[in-house]
């Protein structure tokens, strides 16, 4: 007869691992940062730009995640469960030194929709209006809902699926989908305008 013993899960060795350290046993949450560290390090690096200060970040994050250790419901997912907190870690650092903008400029400024092409921008008045769209994209992140910047920069910053979106938010994929729908319509409207005024004056100007 054949051996048919059920395969651990990966989920399930974690779930025994955050079972121990809420009975406070330290060596089991050790066994959880060994084994997700650098994957935090990384999630944070995306934000920070910054190697040294993406560990601490990541360390900060684990220091939360244990302290609240009690609150993880243990349906969800434990990596999950910390990269949210790494994330809202990274986030904090670059609200509270004022860096958050220099960082999603830098990640944005891949996205060939919202910026002109590089050829196109030649002389320092074309340099000031790539700037200024810069600015205005940045202004416009930010004046986004909470829930919904938050799917859009994980959608586009950090490439997740809507499915893990959808499990770090804690909400449907329907919704997940319609968040950062509105969130994209909402940019390229405002670039749109922008551009459309710009095109107005210099059509001025010439006349």
């Amino acid at each position: 007869m054949k051996n048919t013993k059920k395969k651990i899960s990966n989920k399930e060795i974690d779930l025994s691992l955050v079972r121990r350290a809420k009975k406070g046993d330290y060596r089991a949450f050790d066994l959880l940062v060994l084994k997700y560290q650098s994957r935090v390090i990384a999630t944070a690096f995306k934000y920070v730009k910054e190697k040294q200060l993406a560990e601490d970040i990541a360390q900060e994050a684990f220091i939360k995640s244990y302290k609240s250790i009690d609150s993880f419901r243990e349906e969800s997912s434990f990596y999950t469960w910390v990269y949210r907190i790494a994330v809202n870690t990274a986030k904090n650092y670059l609200v509270s030194a004022k860096r958050r903008d220099e960082v999603v400029i830098s990640n944005l400024s891949e996205d060939d929709s919202f910026y002109p092409e590089k050829s196109d921008v030649d002389s320092p008045q074309d340099l000031l209006k790539a700037s200024e769209l810069r600015d205005l994209i940045f202004e416009t992140l930010s004046s986004l809902g909470e829930e919904t910047r938050t799917a859009l920069s994980l959608r586009e910053f950090d490439g997740l699926s809507y499915e893990q979106i959808a499990e770090i938010v804690k909400c449907p994929v329907g919704t997940v989908r319609s968040r950062i729908f509105r969130g994209r319509e909402m940019i390229e409207d405002v670039v749109g305008k922008h551009m459309d005024n710009n095109s107005i004056n210099q059509n001025t100007k010439i006349s």
